[in-house]
């Protein structure tokens, strides 16, 4: 992946070094503090609930201090940005739509959103609100060691995925299926989740089949990004964190499916491909 040297978005706030933040990871029953860390980290899944119980330890994320800012997180989370709104504004304005871009906002530890409090533990989330990617860039360091998922094209993945999510918001798709959730049954919420996040999974893959020139992609990089999607899935995180694997409680897919839906994005390069809704099949 050749990013550097490429235009940077300017859409960029940087929140970091403003102070860490401390979350309770006590009451969160049999899933287990590693899990709930794991799964929240994935694409904007609000464990905040989970994390306030009473009783358990307190874990806390030790601030990065005001000189130990990562400049090159920096520098590649603006490149990668500013790749998307070049990409899906030309997407867009093909089908005589105006792409209006998102915010992204780094922070460290814990900040605020139009969503409500943002912390390490939500991991990387999109809020509808204020149109705005939230991201702690340690989130790439936590990648790397507890998920071994390695190579840059899948940080690239992670703010695509929930570039994606503003895709929807766009397109009304996230208006929609938010009232019909809040009129669901738990188990069909779910289902309906499931295909909102494998969907913007597809999204970064169109993002990525047209990325590939611009970026140099190699087989190397798309195979870093399936990786990651096989350790992300909700049967190898459930399977991981308590050793069962509950197919009604799944919000983002299983691993499987997240890696379909993901190359059937890169392979065709259009997002009509990309209908979950529509599918007989996820």
């Amino acid at each position: 992946m050749d990013w550097r040297g490429r235009r940077e978005s300017s859409n960029i706030e940087d929140r970091r070094g403003q102070g860490g933040g401390m979350v309770r990871v006590g009451g969160v029953g049999g899933i287990g503090v590693l899990a709930v860390v794991l799964i929240g980290m994935f694409f904007g899944v609000d464990l905040t609930p989970m994390l306030n119980g009473s009783g358990g330890d307190s874990y806390s994320q030790a601030p990065s201090g005001p000189n130990t800012v990562d400049d090159d997180s920096e520098r590649f989370v603006a490149v990668v940005l500013g790749e998307t709104e070049d990409i899906w504004g030309a997407i867009f304005k093909a089908s005589s739509l105006t792409y209006h871009q998102p915010k992204l906002v780094l922070f460290s530890g814990a900040t605020r959103s139009g969503c409500g409090a943002a912390q390490s533990a939500m991991g990387p989330f999109y809020c509808p609100v204020d149109k705005t990617v939230y991201l702690d860039t340690d989130f790439f360091r936590v990648m790397e060691q507890q998920l071994g998922s390695r190579g840059e094209f899948a940080r690239a993945y992670v703010i695509a995925h929930e570039v994606g999510h503003h895709v929807q918001d766009e397109l009304g798709v996230l208006e929609q299926t938010t009232a019909v959730r809040a009129r669901s049954s738990e188990a069909k919420a779910n289902a309906i989740s499931v295909q909102v996040e494998l969907q913007a999974d597809c999204y970064a893959g169109v993002w990525a089949n047209a990325a590939r020139d611009r970026l140099k992609l190699t087989d190397a990089d798309i195979k870093s990004a399936l990786d990651t999607a096989a350790r992300i899935g909700d049967d190898a995180l459930q399977q991981k964190s308590q050793g069962v694997v509950v197919p009604d409680s799944f919000t983002h897919g299983t691993s499987e499916q997240r890696q379909r839906w993901f190359y059937q994005g890169y392979r065709s390069g259009d997002p009509g491909q990309c209908d979950t809704f529509s599918a007989q099949s996820l």
